[in-house]
């Protein structure tokens, strides 16, 4: 039997094929059995490009945070702009894939992001933003979004885009009344103002005014 043109199995297609699975059938269908079907291959045959499972998914976690587009630095722009913009391709990732959300939480890849907050951390520097506070936004702007993007991506595909959908109820008349006086309808411009009023709050800097 002749061998085939590329090896049947590679680190970068198991990963590949483990985030489709999860993508179009759930988290729990992407077992190692599974992915071994996806390829012909017996299940011993991808222990020889990791060690178990949880490799595979701390891999699948670094390739989704990687498939996020880091945005141009516009010297016309305030700071803020740029980590709003970084915040809301992370979530817009995140959100094309909401089955794999659970994934991201329990594997974040720290080694991609530490490399990306140096940047940013040196980027705030430059902005004129104190040392003091870098932490502050980094970490908070990391909160802020996963957990914004994990519980969006949890919720059934129905109110995914509802901001507080089971509202009206007799206790809830409150509640009712704030949602509708809202106006940031969509969720993600609502995100947005949440992070802008958080950067504004984490750096003591006020954004300029624009004309």
């Amino acid at each position: 039997m002749a061998r085939p043109a590329r090896p049947l199995l590679s680190r970068d297609r198991v990963v590949a094929a483990a985030l489709r699975i999860i993508d179009n059938e759930g988290l729990a269908a992407c077992s190692l059995p599974r992915l071994a079907r996806q390829f012909g291959v017996r299940t011993p045959s991808l222990y020889h490009h990791f060690t178990d499972r949880a490799e595979i998914m701390a891999e699948v976690a670094r390739a989704i945070v990687r498939e996020t587009v880091v945005p141009q630095r516009d010297r016309d722009c305030f700071w803020t702009d740029w980590f709003v913009e970084l915040g809301c391709n992370f979530r817009r990732t995140i959100l094309r894939h909401p089955n794999a959300a659970p994934v991201l939480l329990e594997f974040v890849p720290r080694d991609v992001l530490s490399r990306l907050y140096d940047d940013a951390a040196a980027y705030l520097a430059a902005s004129g933003v104190p040392s003091s506070r870098h932490v502050l936004i980094l970490d908070g702007l990391e909160t802020l979004t996963l957990g914004a993007a994990l519980t969006q991506a949890t919720k059934p595909a129905a109110t995914r885009e509802m901001i507080f959908p089971h509202t009206g109820g007799a206790g809830e008349s409150a509640l009712a009344r704030a949602v509708k006086a809202n106006e940031w309808r969509s969720t993600e411009r609502l995100y947005v103002e949440v992070i802008r009023t958080f950067l504004r709050s984490a750096s003591g800097q006020t954004e300029p005014e624009t004309t």
